[in-house]
């Protein structure tokens, strides 16, 4: 196989930025029984049969961590109104959890509010570069009727759909 010469970071980090993602904020359990949770954009549908989700952190989060000790995650698909919520779990110092409304579901804390909730077992980790991705099963999925909370141009938003006028130009 031939070498081919990589994209420079930063043009690579410009023209991801193009595309919209999902904002969700990925839970487990530590060791000892705490909440722990992290803003996670590299979140994706993997499969139908058997349902499955992907999640790609950084090999020194913290989250990381403690998924290969809990091998479960919660994951709370964002609304578009939970953008401060994002922010706020995206820190990475302090107890994340005293600004957020949330219980225990399946041994996992939920956010209140969410577009969407899953419960999933890891079934993979994966080295990808800087990277590893979770591969997990999903338990159990729920949904609400509000919009998600997407992010694309470094800043925050939903999803609205074109109209004609927009598609027949």
């Amino acid at each position: 196989m031939l070498a081919k010469p990589l994209a420079p970071p930063e043009e690579f980090l410009e023209a991801m930025a193009n595309v919209c993602t999902p904002v969700t904020i990925v839970t487990t359990a530590t060791t000892d029984g705490a909440p722990y949770g992290t803003t996670v954009s590299a979140f994706a549908s993997l499969s139908l049969d058997p349902p499955m989700v992907s999640i790609s952190l950084g090999r020194e989060s913290r989250l990381l961590a403690h998924i290969r000790r809990s091998e479960t995650i919660g994951v709370n698909i964002l609304a578009a109104n939970q953008a401060d919520l994002a922010t706020w779990f995206a820190r990475s110092q302090g107890d994340k959890f005293q600004e957020a409304v949330w219980a225990w579901d399946s041994q996992l804390p939920r956010l209140d509010q969410c577009a969407g909730w899953l419960t999933c077992t890891v079934n993979a980790l994966i080295d990808g570069g800087d990277h590893v991705v979770v591969l997990a099963c999903v338990n159990t999925a729920q949904t609400s009727s509000a919009p998600p909370l997407v992010y694309a141009r470094r800043k925050f938003g939903t999803h609205s759909a074109l109209n004609a006028q927009v598609c027949s130009d």
